[in-house]
């Protein structure tokens, strides 16, 4: 028999019970739909992960210090003072594999101006900070060498520092702000970026140079860490081994001694979050992935209660001549039919689910072409898999038992 005649006789046999035809299909548009946007969902976290930590620069490389001695309490990186200016000019003269290299100290206080106050970040480097953070200016000009020669009291507000200092809608520029007690010089503004994937507002920062911190505010000669972009993201473990040789040998480390500083890499951050986000991708695709099995579950039921039902029939088609083989076809294409439907309908809730997550709670999705083909694949599996026991037992049925069956 024919493919064309065995699909005419399947959707025949379908559309005399639709209702049970489609709540046979349910449990598969509902494993399908719910395994794309779970698919969707770890793939556009992934990919959101990737971009906004890409956008901090995905070849920037930090350090850190950290402390050499064993044993005792653990002590907080803020509180550790093992790097110092001569570290950045040693990096500056003798890493190759660097392009831009820039001290940074920070501290967080009371922005003021005004009657208007809010609590926020002071952060600082040199003139590379910038390139090297992916910071760009929107409004006025960045501060120069000079000033971070002479420790100039100017500064660059986010987004949300202006909001909240300027909320009439004036621009900053030109005017005085104090961040605790020190007066700073608003100089520019800087290009928002938005909300970081940790959930942490990169607008709310006020910069200025490295040394006005130190000098005025903290009144140190360590700094809190130092930042870096490697020549390339490919380049980025070589520049590490580098960087921690350069290290070593300006901190006078002898052979056997630990690091009193650690390097760490964007890259290294992006891989180990796209891990953890691709675990969870395949949690809940599995989890998901249950509603198919109990699909395909009610695919062999009703595929039973149709072989049961159709019993004089198929006496009927085997004493006239159909084969074994026929009988099973029929069956399976049936059982085949159901499960693709309800594939093509849970692919559309599926997208349609993804797309309505996007828009109304905000979450990222990215429905993949992969994901869509290797639903249609599960389908059809599914399909002949649960469908295949039913058809094997109509087509070995006795015609004449078949006939006999009332």
């Amino acid at each position: 028999m024919s493919i064309f005649n065995l699909i005419r006789l399947a959707l025949l046999a379908l559309q005399r019970n639709k209702l049970r035809a489609f709540l046979t299909m349910l449990g598969i548009i509902i494993g399908v739909a719910a395994v794309i946007a779970m698919v969707a969902i770890g793939q556009g976290s992934k990919e959101s992960i990737q971009t906004q930590l890409g956008n901090m620069g995905s070849n920037m490389v930090t350090i850190l210090p950290s402390s050499n001695v064993a044993g005792g309490a653990r002590m907080d990186a803020s509180t550790i003072q093992t790097l110092t200016l001569p570290d950045v000019i040693a990096l500056q003269k003798q890493a190759t594999l660097l392009t831009a290299v820039s001290p940074v100290s920070s501290i967080k206080g009371q922005a003021i101006f005004g009657p208007f106050n809010w609590p926020t970040t002071l952060q600082g480097g040199n003139t590379d900070y910038f390139d090297i953070r992916k910071l760009s200016v929107a409004d006025g000009i960045a501060y120069s060498e000079s000033d971070v020669a002479s420790a100039a009291k100017v500064c660059l507000l986010g987004k949300t520092v202006v909001d909240n200092l300027f909320p009439s809608g004036e621009s900053p520029i030109g005017k005085v702000i104090r961040f605790n007690t020190i007066p700073l010089q608003v100089i520019g503004t800087l290009v928002p970026k938005g909300v970081s994937s940790f959930g942490q507002d990169q607008d709310d920062i006020i910069v200025a140079p490295y040394t006005t911190i130190q000098k005025r505010m903290l009144a140190t000669i360590y700094l809190q860490n130092i930042i870096a972009s490697a020549v390339s993201e490919e380049q980025s473990d070589a520049a590490v081994d580098q960087v921690t040789s350069i290290l070593r040998e300006t901190h006078r480390l002898r052979q056997g001694d630990d690091n009193n500083f650690t390097v760490r890499t964007m890259a290294e951050l992006i891989k180990t979050l796209s891990s953890t986000t691709s675990l969870l991708t395949i949690l809940l695709t599995a989890i998901a992935g249950i509603s198919l099995i109990i699909g395909g579950i009610g695919i062999m039921n009703i595929m039973y209660v149709s072989v049961t039902e159709r019993t004089r029939e198929i006496g009927l088609r085997m004493s006239i001549g159909a084969r074994g083989i026929d009988i099973l076809l029929q069956f399976l294409v049936e059982a085949i039919i159901i499960s693709i439907t309800g594939g093509v309908i849970g692919v559309i809730l599926g997208v349609s689910a993804s797309t309505i997550i996007t828009l109304t709670l905000g979450w990222p999705t990215l429905v993949s072409r992969s994901s869509i083909i290797l639903s249609f694949m599960v389908c059809a599996l599914t399909g002949v898999f649960f469908g295949y026991y039913p058809a094997l037992k109509a087509s070995r049925l006795d015609p004449i038992e078949a006939l006999r069956y009332e």
